[in-house]
């Protein structure tokens, strides 16, 4: 029996170019100061994770499906099934670009074919890859990008010779102000993402059937808790760098330009270690954002989540294709990513909200449904991200 490995799927969709970007921008800007947003949003992930996990294993369907069934009243089953499409189908769409771009622009450190040209092969391979249906295939690729992400990132922080006492004093003196709102929402956006929800829940529902449900779902807490933990050390990493790098100095970042940056810090060595970083980083997400959608929308609209099936390769053929339709326009990323990445923030709390009813109202879930903790949990995270969101909108109108 194949062993399921999606706690280090979502690890490795998380940790994409938006990850890298919004983290390198947070230590250039804030130094340490707003690591405590990065704590909480890899505890999050882990409470939402889980429940998604469960979710999967105990009905053996996703969180589309799950979503979908349990609303009886047509309009609001509509309305639900348009947010899916929109949000999770159409999003990821807009995402993809982004994904192709970063690795793009890591490959092209190596060989100067032009980012279009990169991304249109990487586009190619992704779609190959997702092609084959195989996910125990797909997985092992995955889990090989991430510990290579963890390999350059880490390697690249110990070069750098960070100031450990500074990093412990910022940690110690957070910062919540108007100026540091967008940048949090994004770190938030970047770490608790909405379609991993939906990836994770679906992933989990074929990797487990057969198996104990109730073993199945510790098994799977314990890894995806190690997972997702790991995946938040090396955005860690990533800030500690970039503080040591750029804080309080006048350099301005740019996607395609943040190795060269480092030279100083790193050396002849510094281009390599972050355009292989940020290649891995990019192609994870340009794979796994695109299997996401595929098996939201057709859990959405009803169609075969089987991954062969043509309805599941036309969504993940269309979110591609927009990717690198996109991607080839040479769009300058860097501004738009950190503004995603806090819409993403914003979206949050409404897919959050979704799944704590389906955790709490799903017949099918059995005793699997939610207990008092993972509801205090789970409330816990939405008022936060509600209260910084709001936060948000009212400073701009103040």
């Amino acid at each position: 029996m194949a062993k399921d490995k999606s706690g280090f799927i979502i690890a490795a969709a998380f940790i994409g170019p938006g990850t890298i970007t919004t983290a390198s921008l947070a230590g250039a800007n804030f130094g340490f100061h707003l690591v405590w947003a990065l704590v909480f949003s890899i505890i999050a992930t882990i409470v939402l994770q889980d429940m998604a996990a469960r979710l999967g294993i105990a009905t053996g369907q996703g969180l589309s499906s799950g979503m979908k069934d349990m609303i009886r009243h047509p309009w609001l089953r509509g309305l639900c099934i348009a947010l899916i499409v929109s949000a999770i189908g159409i999003g990821n769409a807009a995402y993809e670009s982004g994904n192709l771009t970063g690795a793009a622009i890591g490959l092209n450190a190596f060989y100067d074919l032009g980012t279009a040209g990169w991304a249109l092969l990487l586009g190619v391979l992704a779609a190959l890859l997702l092609w084959t249906g195989q996910h125990q295939w797909i997985e092992s690729v995955l889990v090989a990008l991430v510990f290579i992400m963890a390999g350059v990132f880490f390697l690249t922080l110990l070069v750098a010779s960070p100031d450990w006492g500074a990093m412990l004093a910022q940690f110690a003196s957070p910062t919540l102000d108007v100026g540091a709102i967008t940048t949090i929402l994004a770190l938030i956006g970047t770490t608790i993402v909405p379609y991993n929800l939906f990836l994770h829940a679906s992933l989990v529902a074929k990797n487990t059937r057969g198996q104990d449900k109730a073993s199945a779902i510790h098994a799977c807490r314990k890894q995806s808790a190690t997972a997702i933990s790991m995946g938040g050390l090396i955005t860690l990493v990533v800030v500690a760098t970039a503080m040591t790098a750029f804080y309080q100095q006048a350099a301005t970042l740019d996607a395609g330009n943040i190795g060269e940056q480092l030279k100083p810090v790193l050396g002849d060595w510094a281009q390599a270690f972050f355009a292989l970083g940020l290649f891995s980083a990019g192609l994870t997400s340009a794979i796994t954002a695109p299997l996401a959608a595929a098996f939201a929308v057709c859990g959405a609209l009803s169609l075969s989540d089987d991954m062969k099936s043509p309805a599941f390769r036309l969504v993940w053929g269309l979110v591609i294709a927009c990717g690198v339709a996109v991607a080839s326009l040479n769009f300058k990323p860097l501004s738009a990513i950190l503004f995603a990445q806090a819409a993403n923030g914003l979206l949050l709390p409404i897919i959050a909200i979704f799944l704590l009813v389906v955790m709490n109202k799903s017949k099918a879930l059995g005793e699997f449904k939610n207990g008092t903790w993972s509801n205090l949990l789970g409330i816990i995270v939405v008022s936060v991200v509600v209260g910084l969101g709001g936060y948000k909108l009212i400073s701009l109108f103040a």
